[in-house]
């Protein structure tokens, strides 16, 4: 991992004073010992008129893992290799936050005895990271560091250079620039908001961390715009330790607050509880659709096909009449995450030989798919190129063959009715296609009739007379042989 800070200036404030902040002499370069490697501190430039600080970290893999630093990321079987072959060495994370509060603590706290002037006078400052994982892309960094007086420069680095039509990776190179604001300021801004991009931390996250949260977050983070998806993804989505910061950066933005503003706070809480209670999000009616479907299939052992981060197989698992459940998906790291959300690791014996989660692709046929009563592809199609689909339906409706089948997508037509969604875009930029309500019957059906399947169709949330369901579900059933024969 790799960070610089520079700074510019003049005869009267030289940009050398950058090493009085860092409490690191720019003519000799530094290296300190962590639990995950070694942190190298040097300067390719020092000069009045500009300087540059660079961090280097070093990240040792095995150690890591040996150490255990990587646990609570793991539980599912092939995490394994993953704790050894991953982008914690290249790719900034929690880690590189860690080395910054320990190797820069002093400027972080803006504490500067030799100096003791320089830490509240703001300086341009420029920041560069060169590989920074940005789940939310570049928009979402954005709307991270605008609001905290950043012009941020944020490009995404391709999958390959030589095949642009793969796309983009989720990783960004970043560069920051201000001059309103001071050191300390912008390495607390880094502190907190490299790992909510990476949305992932390397260690436990146990309830201390609300204050360093809170710490760190002082005289910014009360009031910006994005607190909420800032707190909930600093302490890894875990809703008890989110609810107690939200609760304690609440009171800071009372106290902070005059009269008048306190006023308009009651009156808005007054209004907001005279409102109709919220509308059930659609992922929540989604899952509902399905375990009802489910359940009415008899259905014990499910396949969760596509299982991403695991809140199906989380939904599913809180129901006993469902007595194995496997979770599938071609990224690790979605696994990973529904490893951490299930909390495999400190799941009791009986509970986890319920569960288990397996790396696979659906655009081949597995023998670990087959002998389930039901598979649930949900929001899955929509993610493959029209020209995979039928790998898929021949893996899963061929050679897995449960007796129920449960399919989601979108239903296009409804687009119209989201007011955030441009004219003719996509819901998520990965959507390969959204097909109509008679493009999905049509494919459906043709599936069916080809695999020995019945199949209806279900809406799931509101079925609009004009347009349709926002999501719309398939059903197949395997027909018996007398009714195969039959037909």
């Amino acid at each position: 991992m790799f960070l610089t800070i520079s700074t510019t200036g003049c005869a009267e404030h030289p940009a050398t004073d950058l090493g009085f902040l860092l409490h690191k002499h720019p003519g000799r370069a530094q290296a300190f010992s962590t639990s995950y490697g070694t942190a190298h501190v040097l300067y390719p430039e020092a000069g009045a008129e500009r300087c540059t600080a660079a961090l280097l970290l070093e990240v040792d893999a095995v150690a890591l893992v040996r150490r255990g630093k990587g646990r609570g990321r793991g539980g599912a079987p092939d995490a394994a290799l993953a704790q050894y072959v991953n982008d914690r060495p290249y790719a900034a994370s929690s880690l590189l936050a860690v080395a910054l509060s320990g190797v820069f603590s002093s400027a972080m706290r803006g504490v500067c005895h030799a100096r003791p002037e320089l830490p509240d006078r703001p300086r341009p400052l420029r920041i560069e990271v060169p590989a920074l994982p940005a789940r939310g892309g570049p928009g979402l960094v954005r709307r991270l560091f605008e609001p905290l007086g950043w012009t941020v420069t944020a490009e995404p680095v391709p999958l390959d250079t030589e095949f642009p039509q793969w796309g983009d990776s989720r990783y960004i190179r970043l560069a920051l620039d201000a001059d309103t604001l001071t050191l300390a300021q912008a390495l607390r801004h880094l502190y907190v908001l490299l790992p909510v991009l990476d949305d992932a931390k390397h260690y436990w996250v146990s309830s201390d961390e609300v204050d360093k949260l809170l710490r760190a977050g002082e005289g910014w983070l009360p009031a910006h715009p994005e607190q909420k998806l800032i707190t909930s993804r600093y302490l890894s989505r875990r809703w008890s330790l989110t609810r107690q910061a939200m609760e304690r950066l609440e009171l800071v933005r009372l106290a902070e607050a005059d009269d008048s503003e306190v006023e308009d706070i009651d009156n808005a809480v007054a209004a907001e509880t005279e409102q109709e209670e919220r509308p059930t999000p659609l992922a929540v009616q989604r899952r509902d659709a399905i375990l009802t479907a489910l359940r009415a299939s008899g259905a014990a052992r499910v396949l969760d096909l596509g299982c991403g981060q695991g809140q199906l197989v989380q939904a599913l698992l809180r129901d006993p009449s469902f007595t194995e459940i496997a979770g599938v998906d071609v990224s690790m790291r979605a696994l990973t995450i529904a490893s951490r959300r299930l909390k495999l690791d400190r799941m009791g014996e009986r509970q986890a030989a319920r569960v288990r989660l397996f790396q696979g692709s659906l655009a081949y046929t597995d023998k670990r798919l087959r002998g389930y009563d039901a598979a649930v592809l949900s929001e899955v199609i929509e993610h493959l190129d029209p020209p995979r689909l039928p790998a898929l339906e021949y893996a899963v409706f061929g050679a897995a063959r449960p007796r129920t089948v449960l399919v989601t997508t979108p239903n296009v037509e409804y687009n119209v009715r989201w007011e955030s969604l441009p004219a003719g875009h996509v819901r998520h930029g990965d959507h390969r296609f959204e097909w109509t309500r008679e493009e999905f019957r049509d494919w459906a059906g043709k599936v069916a009739e080809r695999h020995g399947y019945d199949v209806e169709f279900l809406p799931v949330g509101p079925d609009d007379p004009e347009v349709g369901p926002p999501t719309q579900m398939a059903v197949f059933q395997a027909a018996t042989p007398k009714e195969a024969k039959a037909a």
